[in-house]
């Protein structure tokens, strides 16, 4: 059988390199070059022609969603499995939709994660179980995305919502960064990165969004 090429996107290096390293050894595997940016990700997916795409949702200032959306559009047959920190129902609710065959937690060991590079390949699909029904669900009962703040909110990255989430908490930069384990400089980018995506000003006012689209200070910052 022809070996399945596997196209990895994650702007961490450290764990790209070793989930490809490990990926590797698999002999009906080949992994191609690792994307660290969307761009490049579309360009290496024209060129290198990958079967299944493992996607991270939090790439840097770019929206993952965004991109699964480019590639799909542009790379039809090409199979893209998120592979994420974020979790939850709506998130894998939104990269179905958004044309996703399969949604993994980054925490999952690498030998499922290749099981499902497989079962992809084949053209099928990967739910976590305990969220299968729920997900399939709220799929099939036709419930649109978000409107309004709530549909503003959702074009954040997960990184960016923590941030969002920490600041609806009252917490400065630099707490924000002690509780996140960034640098300020980091959450400085992710502040401002939220702030264009919301066509918002100040912090003040994407608190209010945020509390508008239902984000309430955590019980427990």
């Amino acid at each position: 059988m022809q070996p399945t090429r596997v196209l990895i996107v994650d702007d961490h290096a450290l764990f790209a390199e070793a989930l490809s390293a490990r990926l590797g050894r698999e002999p009906d595997l080949v992994v191609l070059p690792v994307a660290a940016a969307g761009r490049q990700a579309l360009s290496l997916a024209a060129t290198e022609r990958p079967h299944v795409v493992l996607l991270d949702l939090d790439l840097g200032p770019e929206n993952g969603l965004d991109v699964l959306a480019r590639l799909r559009e542009r790379h039809p047959d090409v199979r893209v499995v998120v592979l994420t920190a974020a979790d939850g129902v709506d998130t894998i609710v939104r990269c179905v939709r958004r044309g996703a065959v399969g949604f993994l937690s980054k925490t999952e060991r690498a030998e499922r994660v290749a099981g499902v590079v497989r079962h992809a390949a084949r053209r099928g699909g990967w739910i976590p179980p305990d969220l299968l029904g729920d997900v399939l669900r709220r799929l099939l009962s036709g419930r649109p995305e978000p409107d309004g703040a709530d549909r503003l909110l959702a074009d954040l990255t997960p990184r960016e919502r923590e941030v969002l989430q920490c600041m609806v908490d009252g917490l400065n930069r630099a707490e924000i960064a002690d509780r996140l384990g960034l640098s300020a400089n980091t959450v400085r980018t992710h502040t401002q990165n939220l702030l264009a995506k919301l066509d918002l000003h100040s912090a003040l006012e994407a608190i209010t969004l945020a509390m508008r689209a239902g984000m309430r200070p955590s019980e427990d910052p």
